[in-house]
């Protein structure tokens, strides 16, 4: 004879794939949602439109962007300005894709592994086509997920060992003479 105590585990037991399931349907749906957010506001950027960007996306007050340029990492622009800058550096962009390459969730926490792309003039450069490899960190405001970290590179294509040294070594490659394969 099974007691209270047991039939409640059994119970519980057998809902628990259920429980299981809504968790896994209520994540994927968060990572969808996610990914999608992204995509349109790497769209927004390309195209220079950094009132959509802003609208599509939101940013943690402490977010922290690791651009593809290198250097320090800085955090949110502090003013409508410099938002606008940072529109007007990125023109007549086209043809912008989000790949998403792997993605984890916990309850607080949404990171995505991404390869962007698009065809844009960036700063003095005419337009050119663009890939970059991205990592997104966005935490959970409430009900709302905000990007707390970005980090993105343009290594999609893999360097060598050696240009990989002469980057790291920075000003210091031309006299150290590795620019000559030494």
């Amino acid at each position: 004879m099974i007691s209270t105590l047991g039939l409640s585990v059994l119970a519980a037991l057998a809902l628990a794939p259920e429980i299981c399931n809504t968790s896994t349907r209520d994540e994927a749906r968060d990572i969808e949602a996610v990914t999608a957010q992204a995509a349109e506001a790497h769209a927004h950027l390309m195209r220079g439109d950094i009132a959509a960007y802003r609208r599509t996306i939101q940013t943690a007050p402490n977010f922290v962007l690791m651009d593809p340029f290198g250097g320090a990492p800085t955090g949110n622009p502090k003013s409508d300005a410099h938002w606008e800058q940072i529109g007007r550096f990125f023109r007549s962009g086209r043809d912008a894709r989000f790949n998403l390459i792997a993605s984890y969730r916990s309850d607080d926490m949404i990171v995505l592994v991404a390869n962007e792309y698009a065809h844009v003039a960036v700063g003095s450069l005419p337009a050119q086509d663009w890939t970059l490899r991205v990592t997104l960190v966005f935490r959970r405001d409430a009900d709302r997920w905000l990007l707390a970290h970005r980090h993105a590179d343009p290594l999609a294509a893999g360097i060598s060992l050696k240009d990989a040294g002469q980057i790291t070594l920075g000003s210091r490659a031309s006299n150290s003479g590795l620019e000559d394969g030494r």
